[in-house]
């Protein structure tokens, strides 16, 4: 039992007052803004300032990413989304009904992400559609980009609200 104790007090489940939850927060929400439908944004910057192979490069990887991404959602939507309820609904319902702050960190991680999945899709079939190649495709992807990016400063912003709030409305003594 001094093991277990041991292991749990190095975790700390008491998540919003744990540095390493706000250290995966900046990671997942750096990431995820730096990674523009799979391209980075720097290989972005290169492609439009240099053109050639550059801009080959990311409309090969643009056209792989998104080909995937659309493959996935239209042969399985259905049950991507089932289980997407499932879990968010069994996350929620353990976060808000019973009050357990683990799941309150994980439900403020992950629920914004499935804005960024919504609007990767929406921004996937606007590409397929335009047959977006060169500027124009550049154009999308920065647009992507900054949607993500309000997104991710709107979660983090909500996310250090409550932290703050559940750090402050949570005892010392408990």
């Amino acid at each position: 039992m001094d093991v277990l104790d041991t292991a749990l007090e190095v975790i700390d489940l008491r998540s919003f007052s744990n540095l390493w939850y706000w250290i995966a927060l900046a990671t997942l929400w750096s990431s995820v803004s730096h990674w523009v439908l799979g391209v980075p944004h720097d290989m972005i910057q290169r492609a439009r300032r240099e053109g050639g192979q550059a801009q080959a490069d990311v409309e090969d990887l643009v056209r792989i990413n998104i080909n995937r991404l659309l493959h996935i959602v239209d042969s399985g939507a259905l049950l991507m989304v089932a289980l997407t309820a499932f879990w968010l609904t069994a996350l929620l319902v353990l976060a808000f009904w019973y009050d357990i702050e683990f799941a309150q960190a994980v439900v403020l991680l992950f629920a914004p992400m499935l804005l960024v999945v919504w609007a990767s899709v929406r921004a996937s079939r606007r590409i397929v559609a335009e047959a977006a190649t060169g500027e124009a495709l550049f154009r999308r992807l920065t647009i992507h980009r900054r949607v993500v990016q309000v997104i991710g400063m709107l979660a983090i912003t909500v996310t250090a609200l409550y932290g703050m709030w559940q750090n402050i409305n949570v005892s010392i003594l408990n």
